[in-house]
């Protein structure tokens, strides 16, 4: 059964056309990604959804009495009070009377105040009158639902946990439908990990944007493609749309090359042809002007991000050394006993939660804070790039072009030197956004001009404190290539999960009680090394990397048991992954929704079965492989 409709819907604003006869259907128990270049709508189609934003033509049908709720991509500045009173706030008037008599019962048990007793006598009787209790029980089940202090200051909570606040405050509403618009936004890896399984175990419809791969990868059943004002729809996996969506770009430019040809032979014939001939082609004619009119209509897809780092000298081999550094803040340990070599080349991730000490770590390894304890060295000839993630670096008065060019009409990257506005254009600012304040820039291009500016520098030691963040995916992978070829020696500081598979060759955890560990490998390597905790199941240790293993290890002969297991386990694991493609394809069919939705959870759960004998079947043969090689 469907949820809502969009049919033929179209939107412009500001005389550039966002949406394009758009159509959509949204079945019950879809988790439905909406991907996109920045820029391109996602925002706007939500908002559509939801019934904020009017549209120029055509019709939005949603289901009888449909409950929507939306979590938009930035923490509103203007909202205060407690946890309790902004969770409630989703109610509308009766959860404002839930606030109220929460905050009279919190007052009147430290006051003897007549005027509190009477004031809240009064809300209770309203709340029995208008059955107020039951609304009550719904925001204090929703906020233990998700681990969530009732008492505290909203302006006192970290961002991560705002979000959740704010998702808390859309889930009270108890919705059929729930619009997520960069829900991992500035969430560490562990908070992304619990609002994974949150909203996995959802039973509504989902729509979300995330540029967070690993996310879409987890949740999504069905992806959205929001591209030059159309939507198209993908009923797969976020890995596989991807493979699909190449494969479309790919088609399309070789029909719009075949229709290009065309168009000049057409051209050529209404030069030359009809010099040859008294009478025109009428037919022909009219086909040639239509020709001519659909090239000229052709929305082409928006340029691409083009990055290339200035190079320059290699610093010494040894890059910092660093020997058991400290530091606290206010009598509080931040860092303890931090252990580092870096050589030159080496890229270093540093994940743990939000508030520990990550960007801490960053100013001591740049010298820019100095360690209360321990040994700082710098290596030679080193020439520093940092980013920064809180963008302190911008001032918002000044133009684009002024801030990456310096009073200067050229820079030099590469060893050539180059136009700022070209070099601008590389990065998707055309000339006349390069004359705008920044003020006026979005999220996502603001780290776009910082990253402008950055590989504007010569380095050999690049720092990057959160650069994925706002970046849409196409962005973000072009960024990945260019750190992964980048020669100089990099440390980054991400909760992209793929992007930090794809980038680091070692890992900087945090381990608990201001220490960190590092780890061999990316993020999935550290989640295979680090340690399990003992538990009275004496469950066994998870078998180690064989990336982390020494590599002067030698192969040993396995057992007549361990060789048969090795040997069948090929087999097992084309078995499981055929049962995964044959879930996938029923999870991915729409008529499963309509037909049997009660059938959908089941199917879910029987793939995160599949999914988790595979990852057990892949680990044990890494592991038997790697016993046998050594």
């Amino acid at each position: 059964m469907s949820q809502l409709q969009l049919r033929n819907v179209s939107l412009s604003i500001a005389g550039k056309p966002l949406l394009d006869e758009v159509f959509l259907t949204l079945e019950v128990g879809e988790r439905c990604c909406l991907v996109g270049r920045n820029g391109v709508g996602k925002s706007t189609l939500l908002r559509v959804i939801s019934g904020e934003q009017q549209v120029d033509s055509g019709e939005i049908i949603r289901r009888a009495e449909l409950r929507i709720a939306c979590l938009g991509q930035d923490v509103p500045t203007e909202i205060c009070g407690g946890v309790y009173e902004v969770v409630a706030q989703g109610l509308g008037s009766l959860g404002a009377l839930c606030a109220e008599y929460h905050q009279l019962a919190d007052a009147i048990s430290h006051s003897s105040d007549a005027g509190l007793f009477k004031r809240f006598e009064a809300v209770q009787q309203r709340l029995e009158a208008e059955d107020g209790w039951r609304i009550g029980q719904r925001v204090d089940t929703v906020l233990s639902r998700m681990n969530l202090d009732g008492g505290a200051a909203f302006a006192d909570l970290s961002g991560g946990l705002k979000r959740r606040v704010l998702l808390a405050r859309a889930l009270v509403t108890d919705p059929e439908v729930l619009l997520l618009d960069e829900p991992t936004n500035h969430l560490d890896i562990e908070a992304i990990g619990w609002l994974e399984t949150f909203l996995a175990d959802f039973a509504g419809s989902i729509i979300f944007v995330t540029h967070d791969r690993a996310f879409a990868q987890a949740l999504a059943t069905a992806v959205l493609d929001l591209d030059r004002g159309r939507l198209k729809r993908y009923d797969c996996s976020y890995s596989d749309y991807t493979r699909r969506k190449q494969a479309d770009l790919e088609a399309e430019a070789i029909q719009q090359s075949q229709f290009d040809r065309r168009l000049a032979q057409e051209e050529t014939w209404i030069r030359k042809g009809i010099e040859a001939r008294r009478t025109r082609n009428e037919g022909r004619v009219r086909a040639l002007k239509s020709m001519r009119e659909a090239r000229q209509a052709r929305r082409q897809r928006i340029g691409q991000v083009y990055f290339e780092l200035d190079s320059t000298k290699s610093s010494g081999k040894r890059v910092i050394e660093a020997k058991g550094l400290g530091v606290s803040f206010a009598g509080r340990p931040i860092v303890r006993d931090l252990d580092l070599t870096l050589l030159r080349g080496d890229k270093l991730g540093i994940i743990g939660p939000n508030g520990i000490g990550k960007t801490t770590i960053l100013r001591l390894l740049t010298g820019d804070l100095k360690p209360d304890v321990g040994e700082l060295r710098f290596g030679t000839r080193l020439e520093v790039a940092y980013f920064d993630q809180q963008r302190v670096q911008l001032d918002l008065e000044e133009t684009v072009v002024d801030y990456v060019g310096q009073g200067r009409t050229h820079v030099t990257i590469g060893g050539r030197e180059q136009h700022v506005m070209g070099y601008l254009q590389d990065f998707l600012f055309s000339p006349q956004r390069a004359r705008t304040p920044i003020r006026a820039l979005s999220g996502g291009e603001r780290n776009r001009l910082l990253l402008a500016r950055l590989f504007t520098r010569p380095a050999n030691l690049l720092i990057l404190d959160e650069p994925t963040n706002d970046l849409d995916v196409e962005t973000l992978e072009m960024l990945e290539s260019l750190l992964v070829a980048y020669e100089g020696t990099l440390i980054l500081v991400s909760h992209d999960r793929n992007f930090l598979d794809n980038v680091v060759t070692s890992t900087l955890a945090y381990k608990g009680d201001a220490h960190f560990v590092e780890y061999v490998g990316g993020y999935q390597d550290w989640l295979r090394q680090r340690p399990t905790e003992k538990t009275d199941n004496k469950e066994p240790k998870a078998p180690e990397s064989p990336r982390s293993k020494p590599a002067c290890r030698n192969a040993r002969k396995l057992s007549f048991n361990q060789q048969r297991e090795l040997d069948a386990l090929p087999e097992h694991i084309a078995e499981l992954e055929d049962e995964q493609a044959a879930l996938n394809a029923r999870l991915g069919d729409p008529a499963l929704y309509r037909e049997a939705p009660e059938q959908v959870r089941d199917f879910q759960k029987q793939l995160e079965r599949i999914n988790a004998k595979l990852d057990q079947a892949f680990q044990k043969w890494e592991t038997l492989e790697a016993l046998r090689t050594g």
